[in-house]
């Protein structure tokens, strides 16, 4: 895998299950969430953790930015 910031090489996977819930803040959206791993923000979904990061730059690898719509819908 390639650094998609600074094309280093360099590069380490988290990956755990969760048991059943997890705590998710965004600040900027006042938004807390003590539920299932959030789809669609890049560190995984449902049980589980998932993600890889540059042991360089430190960029979380994925598809980014994650659109201000996709925070929203998080909100219950």
């Amino acid at each position: 895998m390639v650094c998609q910031k600074c094309q280093s090489k360099r590069s380490a996977s988290v990956q755990g299950k969760t048991s059943d819930l997890c705590c998710f803040y965004v600040s900027s959206n006042d938004i807390e969430l003590n539920d299932y791993v959030p789809s669609g923000v890049g560190i995984g979904g449902g049980d589980y953790i998932e993600f890889t990061y540059c042991l360089d730059c430190g960029q979380i690898q994925g598809n980014f930015p994650i659109s201000s719509e996709v925070i929203t819908k998080l909100k219950k």
